[in-house]
């Protein structure tokens, strides 16, 4: 990590109030970054991804931290404003430190909706970044969610710009190894929905991942594929 990326996140550690509540509740009162190690992201080959390979606007998916929570990685194409001040749904405050790479345009986010946990599956995806605007997704450049139409920006911390969504969507935290171009998943900043994802999902999850495997923390190392090639129908209001 850069030295300035090390002193902003920590910095970002720095502004968290914290109250006893449930393990996700808890999770977003702390409105720290939480570090569940340091993983690798790879292409399909199993090849170290290079920030160089991600197109402009692609819409691209990998699981971190956990075996069957997925996310999105961007390349927004444009430098990200840094240090973004932001609130959890239960009102605490954090910032995200901004993108990462050669133009610090590079940004990840979990892929469950803050709403009604909506997330991209094998078979189909209402939720994805759209850089033009549609009938129902009126903004470009957002990632929004069909179900309810809950849209948010990537370029500033999945900020909510429209929709009932009463969060932003959980960011994780990027490094860009500079001589290599590499990237790797270190953790996670903001509002985490994790175990009420576990929950809803229980059964579909048991039967998409095997056993407890959906519950498995990522180690090592994490696939990322462009969501046109990891889910079948992308749905696009």
């Amino acid at each position: 990590m850069e030295r300035r990326d090390f002193i902003r996140l920590c910095a970002t550690s720095c502004a968290a109030t914290a109250v006893s509540f449930s393990d996700d509740a808890l999770a977003a009162a702390d409105a720290k970054p939480r570090l569940y190690g340091k993983v690798q992201l790879t292409d399909s080959t199993g090849q170290p991804l290079r920030a160089a390979q991600l197109a402009v606007g692609e819409n691209y998916v990998f699981h971190y931290p956990f075996e069957a929570t997925p996310c999105f990685l961007l390349n927004l194409g444009k430098p990200t404003p840094q240090n973004v001040a932001l609130k959890t749904g239960d009102g605490a405050a954090y910032q995200w430190p901004g993108g990462v790479g050669a133009q610090r345009a590079i940004v990840a986010y979990s892929a469950i909706c803050s709403h009604q946990l909506t997330y991209p599956t094998r078979q189909i995806s209402f939720i994805s970044y759209r850089s033009q605007s549609t009938a129902r997704a009126s903004r470009p450049n957002m990632i929004h969610c069909c179900s309810e139409h809950s849209e948010y920006d990537p370029a500033a911390g999945a900020k909510v710009m429209g929709g009932p969504a009463p969060q932003p969507l959980c960011a994780i935290l990027l490094e860009h190894d500079r001589s290599s171009d590499a990237l790797f998943a270190t953790g996670t900043l903001g509002g985490e929905l994790f175990n009420t994802f576990f929950s809803k999902y229980e059964m579909r999850l048991s039967l998409e991942h095997g056993g407890g495997r959906a519950q498995q923390r990522v180690a090592g190392k994490t696939t990322v594929s462009a969501l046109a090639q990891f889910c079948k129908q992308q749905v696009r209001c």
